[in-house]
């Protein structure tokens, strides 16, 4: 993984004192919280319902195991035990006092990591496949790309403050997107072109919130080497012609949806041509500096009996061949496997993490794993690198730690904002409908039956939660006052985008779990054999089936 050098250890230790400064005059009152906000927001502070939250940036979701102890440390010290796994592999702590935040920072900075541009109308945390580096699929790995842009946008002057926030994701597998690139600002996929030569297809314009889009191809190959200049083109026409008199049209979706793919990719590409110089190629000695950072492990060869992975998916020990079975991702190095870490314990909020766990995790980390992790964008932990055969001790020190629900990518493997028991922007709650639908579904036979589905839930329109790429995305509105829930089906973050159609009205709080079960009965009743999956059948049966099974019971009940 990517090694801070001596200017990025200055910078953000730099950082992180001068923040110190400025919240010192905030809590003498030097300067007043509407001064101190943008200061706080360009230094991942946010202020919620009841306390201040941080949000670290974890690039691409990478983490060393002194990482995660560091995090955990932060956790018991200054938090109350734990912290929260985001959709961005980002890490949360949502209860530090400010006088304690630039001791935090300073203890991130220890360990390279930090909470600058994690908010603000910037450059946010480059994402990646959260499978980069070991998925058989890929062209590339594309992590050293993001460890580039990420370099590149940093304290960038020119897009410090631009119309809107910006988020940008890239992904090695053009078959199978599994970083959302089609709703990211930019989002980038490592392509092959008819001569052979490896470049990026670059999409822009994509997003969620109250105007859902799915962007589009700005470039369908740019050589590596000019990855930087066309980045800066794309995002100086945004930063120039960007809406800044309403926050609601100000991202670079409604840019492009208002001038039309057409014009907005020939007013980039004029930018491009004319301010691309040499000066902004990507130099071979830097590209290859960044590269090396990222070189294969160091695998063991392994007998054909330590590869059989498929064989404890038969194990008699039920629990772990089930874990084995959903749990574990297929390597390109033979003989080892991914193994994803389910944080979707029953009664605890979805993606958070005791301080104790991730101290443990740290270890298995360093045992398991290389001593590495990953954040997914699902609120999971990945250990990238496991061999087979360590598999059956792996599981049975995540069993000890409550983290062996063999429920990835099930119908329990459920995605959540914080909603309003955190957000002051939230109109419903999320955390208690997602436990809620967690214990209605804890069945194993049950959801392997169901086999892939995903469902996300927003506290409001915001969509932090991701609803509207759910196969069942969970909307809370309010109604004079009362929580209700909107029911969307269809949704896709991958290759086969797509945004989720809503159901009908709204439902109660009380009625919402039972919907999504009549759902669900709608599609094992009517699934054209156990391949055809959820999203499948919902393409193929439109909605009419499921609204008649949730809205005529409804009505009938009455």
């Amino acid at each position: 993984m990517y090694q801070y050098d001596e200017y990025d250890r200055s910078i953000i230790k730099a950082r992180a004192r001068q923040f110190g400064g400025q919240v010192e005059r905030r809590i003498s009152g030097e300067i007043t919280e509407d001064e101190f906000k943008p200061i706080r927001l360009q230094n991942g502070l946010y202020m919620q319902l009841h306390a201040y939250m941080l949000r670290i940036a974890v690039p691409y979701g990478l983490l060393a195991s002194k990482q995660l102890r560091t995090l955990a440390h932060i956790a018991r010290t200054y938090d109350k035990g734990y912290a929260h796994l985001t959709t961005r592999q980002n890490f949360q702590f949502n209860w530090p006092k400010l006088e304690d935040v630039p001791k935090i920072l300073e203890l991130l900075a220890g360990v390279e990591m930090h909470a600058v541009q994690t908010s603000g109308n910037c450059v946010r945390n480059v994402t990646a496949d959260h499978f980069a580096g070991i998925a058989p699929d890929e062209i590339e790995d594309p992590r050293p790309w993001a460890e580039i842009i990420r370099q590149w946008s940093t304290f960038h002057p020119e897009f410090a403050a631009l119309p809107r926030k910006f988020k940008i994701a890239i992904t090695g597998t053009p078959s199978h997107d599994r970083a959302a690139i089609r709703f990211h600002d930019i989002g980038i996929v490592i392509v092959k072109n008819d001569a052979g030569e490896t470049g990026f297809q670059i999409w822009a314009g994509g997003g969620l919130g109250r105007t859902p889009i799915i962007g589009q191809v700005v470039r369908e190959f740019l050589p590596k080497k000019e990855l930087l200049g066309y980045l800066e083109a794309l995002l100086r026409v945004y930063n120039l012609f960007g809406r800044r008199d309403n926050k609601y049209k100000a991202r670079i979706k409604i840019l492009v949806q208002a001038l039309g793919i057409e014009e907005f990719r020939r007013q980039v590409e004029e930018e491009y041509a004319a301010s691309m110089t040499d000066e902004l190629l990507l130099p071979d000695a830097e590209i290859e500096r960044v590269l090396s950072y990222f070189s294969p492990k160091t695998y063991e060869t392994l007998s054909d009996e330590e590869k059989k992975r498929e064989s404890y998916m038969l194990s008699s020990d039920r629990d772990f061949g089930n874990w084995v079975k959903n749990n574990t991702v297929q390597h390109k190095v033979p003989g080892y496997t991914a193994a994803v870490i389910s944080v979707k314990t029953p009664g605890v909020p979805p993606g958070d993490l005791t301080d104790n766990q991730l101290d443990a995790l740290a270890d298995l980390a360093d045992r398991f794993s290389f001593g590495e992790a990953v954040v997914t964008h699902t609120q999971n932990l990945i250990f990238p690198d496991v061999r087979v055969a360590d598999l059956p001790e792996l599981y049975r020190e995540l069993e000890k730690l409550d983290l062996s629900r063999p429920n990835f990518g099930k119908v329990t493997d459920l995605i959540t904002c914080p909603g309003l028991d955190y957000c002051a922007l939230a109109n419903a709650r999320s955390i208690p409908l997602a436990l809620e639908i967690a214990e209605r579904f804890d069945r194993i036979d049950y959801y392997n039956d169901l086999g892939e589905i995903s469902i996300k839930i927003s506290g409001c329109i915001n969509a932090c939660g991701h609803h509207h790429i759910g196969n069942i995305g969970i909307l809370g509105i309010d109604k004079k006052g009362i929580e209700y829930y909107q029911l969307q089906l269809g949704g896709s973050p991958s290759d086969d985008a797509s945004i989720g159609k809503i159901l009908g009205p709204a439902l109660a709080e009380d009625e919402i779990v039972d919907a999504v079960e009549r759902v669900l009965s709608v599609y094992l009743e009517q699934r054209h054999g156990a391949d055809e999956t959820f999203l499948e059948a919902v393409r193929r049966l439109g909605l009419e089936p499921f609204k008649r099974a949730v809205y005529d019971r409804q009505v009938a009940a009455e």
